[in-house]
């Protein structure tokens, strides 16, 4: 609880900014790219922030490669779910539930 996932590109000083493609999940950090582009080729690195602790971390940068061969591994067609059993909120808030649509 109270920390914050975010993703920088190639060493830039600015945060990767999500959109229909890029998105950083809040729940695990995780980094999810859909339809890789040749664009997206570079090293990935995980900044993780604590607003109670006032604390940044930094993760190893991750390199993405394309394939060459075209093969884009096993993913099998499946719908990718981990909601909590209850979730509360107040009347006129916002929740954020994540779910993902993976395979070929």
């Amino acid at each position: 609880p109270g920390l914050s996932y975010a993703w920088i590109f190639n060493n830039n000083t600015l945060y990767l900014q999500e959109d229909s493609r890029r998105f950083v999940s809040q729940a695990t950090g995780n980094l999810y790219l859909a339809k890789v582009e040749p664009w997206d080729v570079g090293n990935y690195t995980c900044a993780v922030s604590s607003a109670e602790a006032q604390r940044r971390v930094w993760g190893p940068p991750t390199a993405l490669t394309l394939r060459g061969d075209g093969a884009m591994g096993e993913y099998e067609p499946k719908i990718e779910a981990r909601f909590p059993e209850t979730t509360y909120a107040a009347k006129g808030s916002s929740v954020r539930l994540e779910c993902f649509a993976l395979g070929k």
